[in-house]
Order: structure tokens, then sequence, then C-alpha cells
């Protein structure tokens, strides 16, 4: 605890209310400017309706109780007094009833010479139940100059702040009320109170830091059709809301502690603590400050001797009984002078020892001011040894500059003609890379008339990128995704899907067939069993996929993420790998689409050490690694542990919330066979529980524990797809003869993810 300020003679106040604020006032005022034993006044205005009911006297609280105050009041001093009482501070409580708080708190002051004072800062609510005046600032600007004002914040700091320019013109018979009672209490105790501590140093300064974040613009100039084209009726397109998933990204992710535990432990049992205040207001009454003169006591012996004379000569008339009465008396008057007295020399030793600080202080000053003058003279000399070295070099640096002008000169020939032969080169690059040939472009023009203008009767799903059309250009069946006008990432995902997709071919990647850049419109190979979940939960009342197909789609999303993962240079990490998102041709083979998440990362994260350490995640919620999620560091393996609860739903056509600790708990009771989609009678069971086990594998929530893709998942989907082949399908789903899904399931061709 560090003491601020004032000595323990003088009359210390805290303004008080129901307000957190005055808590806070209370509390930094013991633990900065009061000790142990010390008396503090706890001053509280009762606001009166106006002004002509004001009382000119303050009501005071002793330590008999509080019989006069109303119940409210009772309840309001109560945890102060609490918490002084575990300080080990007295308090004396004052009740002021005004209409004005300001001008009763100054009037007070006025009256008792209070030297400290100490206030809550202003809040929403106001100090002392005033929300439309700053109660704080008046009494800063109003209170007499004897007095030092600190208002404390909500922090618990000093927020303002207003030294005392003079001494208090009186002495408050307080202050002797408070000193004696200090002096009876210590007489009390054998133990004495801690000497003072510490010295107030100033107000610190608050420093903020602030985190500026920029923002990258892309420069990408891209226009939708719904905005910039209409219909051959002159009317817009029509556009419905998004069916997006439940995606997120995610983000970075402070206690607050109270400032007087004491205050709501102690009311809350109900124990109302002893009373410690036992003073009486002497605002009633007209004494005269008490002189702190030294008195003689050379006077009390010849008193002593002069009453025993006066003893002898009257003996007869008086009895020893007078006499016992008057030297007791005069010893409890010799006490109490040798009390003040050694107060005095209290105050006097403090005062010597402060002026000593001060006179060590001002030698200490005069010598550094010394060595700064002797330093400031050393400095004069060695700048105009260094000058003249300057002067010199200057001369030996003009004649280097004339000769590197003649260098430069010849130089900037040079750069010229690199500068122009670089802008020349530059229009090439610009002109081959406007005219990209990697992919088929469509004209907007020829879009609109495939798609007869964006008719809803053509529309066959939608996602976060935009709605989903089927049409007829050059002679088959396509899928064209268009860009939704108010897309909050739509450039950057058509940009990398176009990237991935047009330089990579693989029979289980989905086809890019072309591309509208100025509109962003893709036009994709169409799917007609739509995607994997829709066949898994059988949308549409479609027939369940046989352990056949299953067995053999799985490999298929294992080889077509294992040629992601190979692709030269850099690996692409998909990101987003779902069933919604693994497409099914016409005769069930699997195609992995919706690349607009994938990442080109650095070789080095094939490695099972080193990964790529992105910025924000994304993906799906349920399918995302939680380990990429919860640190961002992006690897290979965290495509596994997606594809290990695809291979879970392949099994159990189940959602995939919890499905990993259903399924291990169904292996440990040994129930695993009542997790199996029901749809499929001739579940091989060994083999589905050996997917199983490998699909645990794969979803293990460090990646350093999930297997290797090439490795270890792949040999084992080419055996259960051999299994698969090698046994005919008894059930019959999905024969040759069977017509294909033309509905609404490819809807999840064009979900992508912002």
């Amino acid at each position: 605890m560090n003491h601020h300020g004032p000595p323990l003679n003088k009359l210390i106040a805290v303004a008080i209310d129901k307000d957190r604020g005055s808590q806070i006032a209370l509390k930094w005022a013991v633990d900065n400017l009061l000790a142990r034993g010390q008396t503090v006044i706890l001053i509280h205005v009762k606001v009166k309706g106006s002004a002509t009911n004001r009382l000119n006297q303050d009501a005071s609280i002793d330590g008999s109780g509080m019989t006069e105050l109303e119940p409210q009041l009772k309840e309001l001093f109560l945890p102060f007094r609490v918490f002084c009482t575990r300080k080990d501070i007295q308090c004396y409580d004052v009740v002021l009833e005004d209409a004005d708080v300001v001008k009763a708190i100054i009037e007070y002051i006025n009256r008792t010479a209070i030297e400290v004072l100490i206030l809550g800062a202003a809040a929403k609510g106001g100090l002392l139940r005033f929300k439309l005046k700053d109660i704080p600032g008046n009494v800063v600007k109003g209170v007499p100059d004897f007095c030092t004002v600190y208002v404390i914040s909500k922090s618990g700091k000093i927020s303002s702040t207003r030294s005392a320019a003079r001494l208090a013109p009186f002495i408050h018979p307080l202050r002797h009320q408070f000193m004696q009672h200090a002096n009876d209490r210590s007489n009390s105790i054998e133990d004495s109170n801690p000497p003072p501590r510490g010295s107030f140093s100033g107000v610190p300064k608050p420093v903020s830091d602030m985190t500026l974040s920029n923002l990258h613009t892309d420069t990408f100039n891209m226009k939708s059709p719904f905005t910039h084209r209409k219909g051959p009726n002159g009317k817009p397109y029509e556009i419905s809301q998004p069916d997006t998933d439940i995606s997120f990204v995610s983000s970075g992710r402070p206690s607050i502690d109270s400032m007087f535990p004491s205050f709501a432990d102690s009311y809350d049992s109900g124990a109302t603590p002893p009373r410690l205040s036992a003073f009486s207001d002497f605002e009633g009454q007209n004494f005269e400050s008490m002189p702190m003169g030294r008195r003689s006591l050379d006077i009390l012996p010849s008193e002593l001797t002069f009453l025993s004379m006066e003893g002898d000569r009257t003996s007869i008339s008086s009895t020893q009984d007078d006499v016992a009465a008057e030297m007791r008396r005069l010893k409890l008057e010799l006490k109490q002078t040798m009390e003040m007295y050694s107060t005095a020399c209290k105050e006097a030793l403090t005062a010597q020892q402060k002026a000593m600080e001060l006179q060590r202080w001002k030698a200490e000053e005069q010598r550094r001011i010394e060595e700064a003058r002797i330093a400031e003279e050393a400095a004069l000399a060695l700048a105009e040894k260094e000058k003249a070295k300057s002067r010199a070099a200057l001369e030996h640096a003009e004649a280097a500059q004339r000769l590197a002008e003649l260098e430069s000169q010849k130089r900037i020939n040079a750069e010229m003609k690199a500068l122009k032969e670089a802008e020349e080169r530059n229009k090439v690059l610009n002109k081959y890379s406007n005219s990209d040939f990697r992919y088929r472009r469509y004209s907007i023009e020829e879009i609109e008339t495939a798609t007869e203008y964006f008719a809803q009767s053509n529309k066959i799903g939608g996602g976060g990128y935009g709605p989903v059309y089927k049409c007829y250009m050059d002679h088959t069946h396509v899928a064209v995704k268009v860009l939704r006008p108010d897309a909050t990432h739509g450039r950057q995902q058509f940009q990398q899907e176009v990237e991935v997709l047009s330089c990579i071919r693989h029979p289980n990647m989905v086809l890019l067939l072309g591309a509208c850049p100025e509109y962003g419109c893709l036009i994709y190979e169409f799917m007609s069993n739509g995607s994997l979940e829709d066949r898994l939960f059988q949308i549409g009342n479609t027939p369940p996929l046989s352990w056949q197909h299953r067995f053999r789609i799985a490999a298929e999303i294992g080889a077509g993420l294992l040629f992601l993962h190979q692709s030269k240079p850099e690996p692409i990490v998909h990101r987003d790998l779902k069933p919604a998102n693994i497409l099914l041709d016409r005769n069930l083979v699997s195609k992995i689409s919706d690349v607009g998440l994938a990442r080109l990362v650095p070789p080095s994260v094939a490695d099972t050490v080193t990964q790529y350490r992105m910025t924000s995640t994304a993906g799906t919620f349920c399918y995302i690694d939680p380990e990429y999620q919860q640190t961002g560091m992006l690897g290979i393996k965290s495509d596994v542990y997606s594809l290990g609860i695809i291979f879970l739903q392949i099994l159990t056509a189940k959602p995939p919330m919890g499905l990993t600790h259903h399924v291990e708990r169904a292996i440990e009771k040994g129930t695993f066979n009542a997790m199996l989609d029901p749809a499929v009678p001739d579940w091989p069971r060994d083999e589905a529980l050996s997917l199983a086990k490998l699909s645990l594998r794969c979803s293990e929530l460090r990646r350093k524990d999930r297997p290797d893709l090439s490795k270890v998942v792949m040999p084992e989907l080419e055996r259960l797809r051999t299994l698969g082949e090698e046994t005919p399908c008894q059930t019959g789903f999905y024969s040759s003869g069977h017509s294909t899904i033309q509905s609404q399931a490819s809807v999840s061709q064009a979900s992508q993810h912002e």
C-alpha cells in the first residue's frame, strides 16, 4: 500500500453514494492516503426536491448506531463501514440534505476545513444520482484553495486532481477528536501500527496502443448479369436467396474483478459489523481552534510546591481527598500536555526530514547541472573538431560527386534503353494475359440465349457463389454457374476455380468447359445424378446406393484427392471437401467439384513436419480440420480429416455431427452393425468394419496421428473397390437400364463458401 500526500493528522473525506464509483474512490483512499487507525469522513448528500427546504445543518452518525437515519441511508453506509472495519480504518459518517449537491459539499468543506477530498469520476448515471451535471468537475472548481481534491476513475486510477495552494485557515475540533481517538486506540493495542509508507510521485499516464489493420482491395473489375443485363422483356433477371451451407471463417479470440469483494461478502452474510465511529458532529458548536503551542514544563513543579504549601496552611479546613483529587487532575493535565508535546515533536521531526530530503535533492540537482555544463562544453569542443572533419569530407565528396555524375549519366542512358525494352516486353505479356486460351471463352449473349435469359424454369440450384442453370450449349448438356451481384468473395473464388480447373485434368475431377470472366459465369459438364449427399440421403425418393458403388466411390474420391495433393509444382489443398461437393455422372462416377476455396501451398507442406500458415481458416462445419481451425496451420492432411468424415457417412448415411464419437462407441460395444445404413441389406460386415476403423484414423484430432493418403489409405480403398467389382450387385440398384436423375440434386455443384 502506498500513501500519497497528506500526513495522518489531516481531515480526509470521501463523497459516497450508491454508485460503484464511490466504492472505487474509498478503496483508492484506503490504499493510498489512509493508515491503520486513521479516521475518514464519509459524506453523503441527500437531494431535496427544492432549494427552499434546504437544511443548513448536516446530520451525523456516531458509533451508537443509525437510529436517526432512514433505512435507505443505513443500507447506503453499511458496505462502506464494513470495508473500513476490515481495513482497520475509523469512519465518521455525515449526511447533508440540500437541493444542490455541489453547493452542499463545498459549504461543508469550508465549515470543517477538510484538507483532502476524494470523489468518484462521473459516469452515465453521474455522481450522487445527478445525470445532467458533472459533479466532480464542479466540486474541483468550487472547493477552497486549502483543500486537495482527487477524482478517481472507474479503473481505480486518478482521473483528475487539484492540489492545495495554502494551509487550512483554522483547525476544526474534529481533528482533535480524531487524533485523541487514535492515541487512545494506539495505547490500548500492544503492537504498534506500521509506519507511513511511500509518497505520492505523480499521476500515472495511461498509454494506449492501437493496432491498424490494412485491407487489400481487389482491382479485378467484374460485373454480374443480374445488375448489368436485362431479359428480352426489358426486366432484370429474377434471383432467389442463396442456399448456402453452414460455413464460417474463424477468427482470433478478457475477466472482471470486483473492486470491493469484502463489501459483497459482508453484506450477503447478513452480519452487521461493529460501529467504529464514536464521534458526534461539532457543526452546531462554536469552538475556537486549540493552540498547539508549547507549554513550559518548569511551571508544574512550582505549582505542585505552591499547592503543597497551601495544603499545609489550610490543612485544618482541607482533607487528604481533596489533595489527592487535585494531584490526579494535575497528572492528567501533565499527560495531555506531554501528548501534545510529543505530537508537535513528531511533526517537527517529519518537517526536518522533509527539509533534509529537499536539501539533498537540491545538492543532487546542482551536481547534475554542473555535470551537464561540463558535458556541454566537451560536446561543443567535439562538435568543432567534427565540423572541421566534415568540411574536409565535404570537399572530398564534391570531387567524388563530379566523378559519379559522369558515371551516372552513362548508367541513365543504359537504364533508359532497358526501360524501353521492358515496356515492350510488358505490352506483349499483357496482351498474352488478356487472351487466356486455357479455357473456352463464352460471351454473355451466348449464355443468355442458352439459359433463355436465366429463366427460373432452367434453374437447378444455387449456392453462396450464385444460382446454377441447366442449358444446352455446343450440342451437350452443361451447368452454368452465375456470380451473384452481392457475392462478397465471388471474384476471388472465380479466379481460383478457373486457375485450378483449367490447369488440371483427371477422371475424378469435374470438367470446366468454359467461362465468361466479364460476368463471372462458369460452364461445367452436367452431372445428371447430382451430389453424393443427395444420393446417400435419397433426396427425391431415389433408390439407395449399393455397397459395391459406395466402395468404388470412396476409392474414386481418394484418387482425385491424391491427384490434387501430388500436383506440380505445388500441392493443392481442397479445404472444403464434403459429400455435397462430390458430384455423380450418369454412370455414378464420382468427381470432386467446388475448388474455389483451394489453396496452392509450398511443396514442403507435403512433409508431415512443416505446414503452411493461413491468416484465416475456411471450410464447412463438421468437415474442417480441427487443428487447422484452431491454429491456422494448413497441410495436405487437413483434407484427410474431411475424407474420414465422408467415408463414415458413406457407411452410415447419417449426418456428420458427432458421427465419429457414435461410430467409435458402437465399435467398442460391439454394435457397429447397427450403425450401417439399413437401406443396404447385404453389407460385407468385416470389410465395412475395416473401412470404419480406417475412417476413424483419418478423422483424428491431431494431424500427426492421421495416416498417409498414398501409402495407407489408397491401398485399402483399392482392395475394397476390387472386392466390389468381383461381387455382383444383388439388389440391382442403379443397373445399366436405370434412368438418370435430372433433378435439382445438382445444387451442390454450385455450393460455394465465402
